[in-house]
């Protein structure tokens, strides 16, 4: 809530008083609206300026229907710098206490000041929450130090029960005064604001600046541009060498008249940098019309030389066998490269075919016994046949029919010779190939062949001879690794193969697999079974189950045949066995048809077909399923 101050003006007199008539009202005839209108009495009628006639037919007032809330407000027409607001409300041309009528409809009102037509954007300036119908003053004049457009004037009844004295909801409003100044102004005269920092509002009361002055202003009310040769913000920096001595600009300290010879800048506080004949610099951005003196460069000629350069603008290199030069003269003062020397560097140091630190690296075979180059060793007319690289130190691989390689990179004109592959003919054949460049593979019977000739010198494959493995070695119907494997059952007597023993033609009825070494299971009514996975067309015979045949059927129920395909028995199994295939013997303690009977209780294992407990009974029991209980036993309990 914002704080306000409420000032009550008990008479006219005190409306009169010049500190609240030195300012403007800047409602006055200025477009206002109201949230309804009474018949005509609409809402411009409280800024029109009359208000001798406070009485509801008066015709100066503005009025709005009963209702639960009231609104009125005004628009300045722009962002005003407000002091107070004065409110005249109707009093029916009598006198204004407790007993007048109009009182219950102005207490609990509120003012506020926004920049939109919508009250909850703005500013509280005052709500009545204390006044009475003794105590609330009409007219009223309301402090309000905001800067707004519009001035809302609200009440409601929203919220029962009401404070005593409240009674229901009319707006009434026959004058509303709004005193103040345009933005930017502060005084009761209105006078314009300094230059405040940010541009933003002088109090506008005594007209200082919150944050301070803009920049060249000081003062209380930043109205004074600063002076004795000081600028910027506060007044604080100082002018510098200006020409002639003149001041400098009060807000960002230039010079008008440019700088004094060996300044330059906006504000004359650069230094000049060291331009050709002691030429003073351009006093606008510091650059010499001449270029710049010995061991300096850039811009501005305040950089000093990078390494390896030196002399007027730095333009000259340093020699090119220099470890790093003076910038000014070019001496080489931190020393020569290796084998160089010379205040310069430029006499060279190695001799009888060496190079290198300390002229201790000999030179390669260099083109025609030419001597290398002393810091690298690099041959400037090539290679001797034979060699290659940039020293020479390199030797050519096995080129093809002899050629010599390539003296720069080692390649080979024309390929390379048997044996040999790889960009420089120098890497042996790889495993599995060779010849010329490598570029024949061995046989595909070789268990590893020579690189340069082709032969199988480590071997054939299973079922292979030869010098390069392309003779078949098996005979007499073998084959395999060393002939030990016979061939199978092939058709028509046939030769199997001589490495994995398949039989190309498949095989004789009664056999089958890859090498038809497996025997047809128990076919319908002795067919063939299929060649390759034994499987057959016609099912099996009666006891035979599964794709080949070779399974032999459980006790099925009555002897009846088990199912081709599985093995199952379409009733059941016999008696002493169960399971998918009726081919497990009962568990213990179980016989019969499927083992589903359940032997004696009294019994210590009875026969997995009969039942007949052959292996005892429990003691106290007797008979072939132990259901009979034992006289002997019953004699010895009746004897106790």
């Amino acid at each position: 809530m914002y704080a306000v101050v409420l000032l009550v003006c008990c008479s006219w007199l005190a409306l009169l008083c010049p500190s609240a008539q030195a300012y403007e009202n800047l409602a006055l005839r200025k477009r206002a609206w109201q949230s309804s209108t009474l018949m005509s009495f609409t809402a411009d009628l409280a800024v029109d300026g009359r208000y001798t006639d406070l009485a509801k037919r008066g015709g100066q007032c503005a009025m709005s229907y009963r209702g639960r809330t009231a609104e009125w407000r005004v628009d300045l027409g722009g962002v005003k710098n407000i002091h107070h607001v004065f409110i005249q409300y109707m009093t029916g041309n009598r006198v204004m206490d407790e007993n007048n009528y109009f009182i219950g409809t102005f207490l609990g009102f509120s003012v506020y000041i926004s920049n939109t037509t919508d009250k909850q954007d703005g500013v509280l300036c005052f709500r009545d929450t204390n006044y009475t119908r003794a105590t609330i003053p009409n007219p009223v004049n309301i402090t309000c130090p905001y800067h707004g457009r519009y001035v809302i004037y609200y009440n409601n009844r929203t919220h029962r029960p009401f404070p005593e004295g409240y009674s229901n909801l009319w707006n009434f409003l026959c004058e509303v005064e709004v005193y103040g100044c345009d933005v930017y102004t502060y005084g009761v005269d209105c006078k314009r604001c300094g230059n405040c920092s940010g541009g933003v509002q002088c109090d506008h009361v005594t007209g200082t600046c919150p944050n301070g002055c803009e920049p060249g202003m000081y003062g209380d009310e930043c109205d004074r541009e600063c002076s004795n040769n000081t600028y910027g913000v506060e007044c604080k920096e100082l002018c510098s060498n200006c020409s002639n001595g003149e001041p400098c600009h009060h807000v960002d300290g230039s010079c008008p008249s440019g700088c004094n010879a060996g300044a330059y800048g906006k504000t004359c506080k650069e230094s000049c940098g060291k331009c050709r004949n002691g030429e003073p610099c351009n006093d606008v951005d510091g650059s010499c019309r001449y270029g710049c003196d010995v061991g300096v460069y850039g811009k501005t000629c305040d950089e000093a030389c990078q390494p390896g350069r030196y002399g007027f603008n730095c333009a000259t290199p340093c020699g090119p066998n220099c470890q790093g030069c003076n910038r000014f003269t070019g001496v080489c003062e931190f020393g020569c490269l290796l084998e160089w020397t010379g205040t310069f560097c430029e006499e060279r140091k190695c001799s009888n075919n060496t190079y290198g630190v300390e002229c201790k690296e000999l030179c390669g075979h260099c083109s025609n016994g030419e001597p290398c180059q002393h810091l690298d060793g690099s041959c400037l007319s090539g290679c001797n046949a034979g060699a290659y690289g940039v020293t020479c130190k390199e030797s050519c691989g096995n080129c093809s029919n002899g050629d010599p390689c390539n003296d720069v990179d080692g390649s080979c004109p024309n390929g390379c010779d048997v044996g040999v592959y790889g960009k420089t003919c120098d890497e042996a054949c790889q495993p599995d190939r060779y010849g010329l460049n490598c570029a024949k593979p061995c046989g595909p019977n070789c268990q590893g062949c020579n690189r340069f000739t082709g032969v199988c010198e480590f071997g054939c494959l299973p079922g292979w001879k030869g010098i390069f493995c392309e003779e078949r070695k098996c005979g007499n119907n073998t084959y395999g690794v060393e002939c030990e494997e016979f061939c199978g059952d092939c058709s028509n007597g046939e030769l199997c193969h001589h490495v994995d023993g398949s039989c190309p033609s498949g095989c004789n009825a009664g056999s089958y697999g890859v090498t038809c070494k497996e025997s047809c299971g128990n076919c319908s009514n002795g067919e063939p079974c299929h060649h390759v996975d034994g499987s057959c067309p016609s099912g099996c015979n009666a006891g035979a189950y599964g794709v080949t045949c070779k399974e032999s059927c459980g006790n099925c129920s009555k002897g009846e045949p088990c199912n081709d395909v599985d093995g199952s028995c379409r009733y059941g199994c016999d008696i002493g066995v169960y399971g998918k295939t009726c081919d497990e013997a009962c568990q213990p303690g179980r016989y019969g048809i499927n083992c589903a009977i359940l032997c004696g209780p009294n019994c210590q294992g009875c026969n997995r077909f009969t039942g007949v407990c052959e292996f005892g009974c429990l003691p106290g029991w007797t008979g072939p399923s132990c259901e009979k209980r034992s006289k002997y036993m019953f004699r010895l309990r009746l004897s106790y």
